[in-house]
């Protein structure tokens, strides 16, 4: 049974706020007396009560944050960005995957909360408003990374310029004498997904390039959806002839489904995507691909939270956008 700060001042014979100055790392304590509180602590096995520390220095160490899909490299490159500066300056992270559900997203938000987490990291899937508002009027110093929330308000985020990102894929395509060229994205709810559209828009329309409905597949950012998008594309007396695919998931289902078909990548469908990584060198496919800072993402949103912690009055928002 774990000992208590009162055990270890009585089998002292000291005060309790001696023992929790050792504890606690504070002065006036001299060097006799905090080695033999160090030594108790190991004989007695003493182990602090996190919870009624958190509550007394009003900061529980840890910081939340909440992906969509922690099997996504991206993601979990991200998480691990963020996870070196938490270490860094003493605090937890707590990993929450959402799995691109609103819900589980909202649930992990309030389970957070409830645990009184010293800041947030997201990249959100919900389109609430009223969700949004509720976690900038809150007084736990928040990021958003990857999408954005689609609201008037000032908010903290860090992502890169997904339009640019998009555009200059699509360039590469039209450079390459591609026309025929379809894009899958994710929910347009999404800003990720609905940036990585307009870039690939934009690329279009400048150089005179018919736009296809039949060409535009607006999913999820899963393999399953690249898969049956992707299947019911190459089902139309049209085929495209090049495809851009807003995530490497997306590309993966694709081409599957090009496969499955009988067609080959890149001969008969060139395809080239966002954060394609193969660092096993074992991938017979390699699409092209727009690879994202994820790691350095990560990073600067918990600097961003750690600076707000250090500053409670610090009132300019962070809008970091990387460049790809």
């Amino acid at each position: 049974m774990a000992s208590r700060l009162v055990d270890i001042a009585k089998h002292l014979n000291i005060s309790v706020s001696t023992v929790s100055r050792v504890i606690n790392g504070k002065d006036r304590v001299s060097d006799e007396t905090r080695e033999k509180v160090l030594k108790a602590i190991k004989e007695l096995n003493y182990s602090p009560n996190e919870i009624a520390r958190s509550l007394r220095s009003r900061s529980s160490k840890t910081i939340g944050i909440i992906v969509p899909d922690i099997s996504n490299e991206f993601f979990a490159l991200l998480s691990k960005g963020a996870e070196s500066v938490a270490k860094n300056n003493g605090y937890l992270l707590i990993l929450c995957n959402s799995d691109y559900d609103e819900d589980m997203e909202k649930e992990y938000l309030e389970m957070l909360t409830q645990k009184q987490v010293d800041g947030i990291i997201i990249a959100t899937v919900c389109k609430d408003e009223k969700y949004f508002e509720k976690i900038l009027d809150s007084s736990v110093p928040t990021v958003f990374v990857d999408n954005l929330p689609q609201i008037k308000r000032n908010f903290n985020f860090v992502t890169i310029d997904n339009e640019k990102a998009a555009y200059d894929l699509t360039r590469y395509l039209i450079e390459k004498g591609y026309e025929e060229i379809a894009i899958i994205t994710g929910k347009l709810q999404e800003t990720s997904a609905l940036e990585r559209l307009d870039g690939w828009k934009r690329a279009m329309k400048e150089k005179g390039l018919k736009i296809h409905n039949d060409f535009i597949g607006i999913g999820d950012f899963k393999i399953e959806s690249g898969y049956k998008i992707m299947k019911k594309m190459l089902e139309n007396e049209k085929r495209p002839k090049a495809l851009l695919a807003a995530n490497n998931k997306i590309a993966y289902g694709a081409i599957r489904a090009i496969r499955e078909k009988g067609f080959t990548v890149p001969d008969d469908i060139y395809v080239v995507c966002f954060d394609a990584t193969d660092d096993t060198g074992l991938m017979s496919i390699h699409p092209p691909s727009i690879i994202q800072p994820a790691e350095k993402i990560g990073e600067i949103a918990l600097d961003i939270i750690i600076k707000r912690l250090n500053n409670k009055e610090f009132k300019i928002f962070d809008r970091v956008i990387l460049e790809p």
